[in-house]
């Protein structure tokens, strides 16, 4: 197998001869970037900061540059820092049944995330399919799989394993696109999603496999791009199930999702610049969504719009939806804006709003159980029951405008009261029309004094 190098970028590159590779060889790849400013502290998911270098030296074990070439059934290994296993520059690079295993360091975990560099297999401006075989890195920064620029992986039946502080499973950054079928990937250690696009988004699509993380800030999905998932199971032990930073998304279907640290799915804006906009969109149909500690949902400094439709959730702690400022953004004005859709959905859990947050909700044909801003702080709540939607109250709550109420007579049928208070701003609810209404199960609607 004859391997055509073409070096990138600076023209004086060093190529480096490694031995045990039928017919390959080792080569680097340089390609400029701009200095990059620090990742928010405590972003989850994210690098360890630092800023960046005026150019990444990507090395390969087996690197392709050119042309198209194809391999079966071989392994390929690397020790050196900044080094990946499989490195695709230009061309078109299909592999079967690969056994890819590096145990290098980065030496900068921006450009580890940012770039792709030390990642396992790192595709950049060029194809790579791989079917079957594995990918398996220890190093600090050593993502499993990486698509950067115009870079498109297809990976199918095969198992990533990234074991370093920082290093993500299958992760798209510049605008890179990965497709996985069927994939099994896993990551333990910290700041390391397991689905991950960074600087730049990336376009990055799942159908079935299993995807778990175990280490602190190590949220199942972390997206700043495009993020899709079918009949996939992700599951993290050790942070939230899935974040998005800026104006992104993550759209699932019939997919598994778990969080067992801070919240079910997070939304924000790092101001880190690794996302532009603060416009964050949710979307989940069937499948569940559970988180076992904080709220299922959390949205601060960040609009985070999020659709659910015969979704099974599950909010241990009690909290459906908060909305709050916390320590990114500006003081006063890093609230959060939380927009909640539900179609068929049974909900549990309490919203609860500060003053510099909204929370906006639309049952269509779902019953929600849980309070409304119970400690009157928010900026504004609004609540519109639609279809045979009802809500169950379970603790004084206050809220701007409502619509939707089933009025009959002096009594409303559609929310159950317990016993509770809902006070509603007469102002804003109008087809309220100021009057104090019987709650079944006891309780009152009554306009805010």
């Amino acid at each position: 197998m004859q391997i055509r190098h073409r070096l990138i970028g600076l023209a004086a590159v060093a190529v480096l001869g490694l031995s045990g590779l039928a017919g390959c060889a080792a080569t680097t790849a340089t390609t400029t970037s701009t200095t990059a400013s620090a990742a928010a502290p405590g972003a989850p998911g994210a690098p360890g900061g630092g800023s960046g270098t005026a150019s990444v030296t990507a090395l390969g074990t087996y690197s392709v540059t050119t042309g198209t070439e194809t391999s079966s059934s071989q392994s390929y290994t690397a020790s050196a820092a900044n080094t990946s296993g499989v490195l695709v520059t230009g061309g078109t690079l299909t592999l079967t049944n690969a056994t890819v295993t590096t145990s290098g360091a980065s030496t900068s975990s921006d450009e580890s995330s940012f770039y792709g560099l030390d990642a396992g297999v790192l595709v950049k401006n060029a194809t790579l399919t791989m079917t079957g075989g594995s990918v398996s890195t220890t190093g600090a920064g050593a993502n499993g799989v990486f698509a950067y620029g115009t870079g498109v992986v297809t990976i199918s039946d095969a198992t990533i394993n990234a074991t370093g502080q920082f290093a993500h499973g299958i992760m798209a950054s510049g605008g890179g696109t990965i497709t996985a079928t069927n994939v099994t990937a896993n990551t333990t250690n910290t700041n390391g999603a397991v689905i991950a696009t960074d600087r730049g988004g990336g376009t990055i699509t799942v159908k079935g496999g299993t995807y778990t993380t175990s280490g602190t800030d190590s949220p199942g999905i972390y997206s700043t791009g495009t993020i899709a998932a079918t009949g996939a199971t992700v599951t993290a032990t050790g942070a939230e199930a899935a974040v998005i930073e800026g104006s992104n998304t993550i759209t699932l279907t019939d997919t598994t999702m778990a969080g067992a640290k801070k919240s079910g799915v997070m939304f924000y804006q790092s101001m880190s610049g690794d996302a532009t906009g603060s416009e964050s969109k949710y979307t989940q149909t069937g499948g569940s969504l559970s988180a076992a500690e904080g709220p299922l949902l959390y949205v601060t400094n960040a609009t985070g719009e999020v659709t659910l439709s015969n979704v099974k959730t599950t909010a241990t702690s009690g909290v459906l939806l908060k909305a709050a400022a916390d320590k990114w953004g500006t003081s006063g004005s890093n609230g959060g804006n939380a927009i909640l859709n539900a179609t068929s959905e049974t909900l549990t859990g309490d919203v609860v709003v500060d003053s510099v947050s909204t929370a906006k909700i639309t049952l269509t044909g779902s019953s929600w159980t849980g309070a409304l801003d119970s400690a009157n702080t928010a900026k504004s709540t609004s609540l519109t029951l639609t279809g045979s939607s009802s809500w169950t109250v379970t603790s004084d709550s206050y809220i701007d405008s409502l619509t939707g109420a089933a009025i009959s007579g002096s009594s409303v049928t559609n929310i159950t009261g317990n016993g509770h208070t809902v006070y509603y701003n007469a102002s804003t609810s109008t087809e309220l029309g100021g009057k104090t209404y019987a709650l079944a199960g006891g309780g009152t609607l009554k306009p805010m004094s």
